[in-house]
């Protein structure tokens, strides 16, 4: 049988997790998550559009070609439909870095 998963984390068992491991309160270590968020954000917005948890995992922004409309078919069915086109998005995507794909 397979086992049961687990809840992923939530922002407070996180919160006290690090002031635990780290010896801060809670508010010292929300307030680096915070500062964290906003470097994030800093970097993929308005600066080179990369940032690095060294060892982890790498946030970047990716842009997505247009596409052109075209004809496809219906998987269910088997009709022929016509696919829409779509504009060029940027997208933002995480990839995992080598410790990070270790711990599997």
């Amino acid at each position: 049988m397979a086992k049961k998963a687990e809840k992923p984390l939530s922002k407070t068992d996180i919160l006290n997790a690090l002031a635990e491991a780290t010896g801060h309160s809670r508010k010292e270590v929300g307030a680096m998550i915070d500062a964290l968020e906003a470097l994030i954000a800093a970097n993929i917005s308005k600066g080179p559009g990369v940032f690095n948890l060294p060892g982890l995992l790498k946030i970047y922004v990716h842009e997505r070609p247009a596409t052109k409309e075209r004809m496809g078919r219906n998987p269910a069915t088997g009709e022929e439909i016509k696919i829409a086109a779509r504009s060029a998005k940027k997208v933002v995507k995480v990839r995992a870095l080598k410790k990070l794909k270790d711990l599997i």
